[in-house]
């Protein structure tokens, strides 16, 4: 049996996904990445000998398995499944359809599920595997303007918690990967934005919007880093349940939690007087 280990990531064509890729091509993994045409995959795959392009689009449900499945018999047993495939949705929750939002979670929320779903009996049959599912800061803490990018990550976030505890007696490992501002094109092109429409919140969003525009390709992160850290966590006999990227990140999450501690406190009284 080979040695070399089998690692699918999905949307590999640019951010986080293709550092990744890399790093791991570079580390000796048999590389499967998924992309959204033929060029893209003839481009991937002359990257390297283990690097092997599939295209699969993780909104068509129906095709996500049996593209699992080919993976599988074709390539490899597949040891690591990272859900990278994502995209940022911007727009004020009143301005933003609700086709919007069902694409958001389409593409970051039921993508990401379809492919969990599709691989899992493998990995629960040779009772290994580990899954990767990249959410963001945004599944923690919020700002206005990503009402629809914020959710998806919540709820990413919350699958990814509840599944490692369900797989954790097959010696399967669940680890939701939540970067904060790094050098990707999320905030760039890859952004879908909706127009403004409501002059009522100009004065909140205007300043929100522009400067995420002028900020991006200058954030703190750096992508090979962030891939070098997945890599860590993916080799670690004890990944966590949560990984944090980035001390942006970090600083914001843990004053998420201690916001959310004091206003518990708070509103204690009136929390224990619903008691029977």
């Amino acid at each position: 049996m080979s040695s070399i280990k089998t690692m699918l990531i999905t949307g590999i064509s640019s951010g986080f996904g293709r550092a990744l890729a890399e790093e791991a091509l570079a580390a000796g993994y048999r590389v499967v990445g998924t992309v959204r045409s033929e060029q893209a995959k003839q481009a991937f795959e002359a990257l390297s000998a283990n690097a092997f392009g599939r295209v699969l689009d993780v909104t068509d449900f129906e095709s996500v398995e049996p593209v699992v499945n080919e993976i599988e018999a074709s390539v490899g047993p597949l040891d690591v499944l990272v859900n990278n495939a994502g995209y940022g949705h911007e727009g004020v929750l009143e301005e933003s359809t609700l086709a919007e939002m069902r694409r958001q979670f389409d593409v970051n929320v039921f993508g990401a599920v379809a492919v969990m779903k599709s691989a899992l009996p493998f990995m629960r049959e040779r009772r290994r595997g580990h899954i990767l599912n990249i959410t963001s800061m945004g599944g923690f803490v919020t700002m206005p303007g990503i009402a629809y990018y914020c959710g998806s990550k919540f709820a990413l976030e919350g699958i990814s918690e509840v599944l490692g505890k369900e797989v954790k007696p097959f010696g399967i490992h669940v680890t939701a990967v939540a970067p904060g501002s790094f050098r990707t094109e999320w905030a760039g092109r890859s952004m879908v934005r909706t127009p403004r429409s409501i002059p009522d919140y100009d004065a909140l969003f205007d300043p929100i919007r522009k400067g995420r525009e002028e900020k991006s390709g200058r954030q703190l992160g750096d992508p090979v880093k962030a891939a070098r850290a997945m890599l860590a966590t993916i080799e670690s006999d004890e990944p966590p349940a949560h990984l944090l990227l980035g001390s942006d990140a970090l600083g914001l999450v843990r004053e998420k939690i201690s916001s959310l501690n004091a206003e518990f406190n708070a509103w204690e009284s009136v929390t224990r007087s619903t008691d029977g």
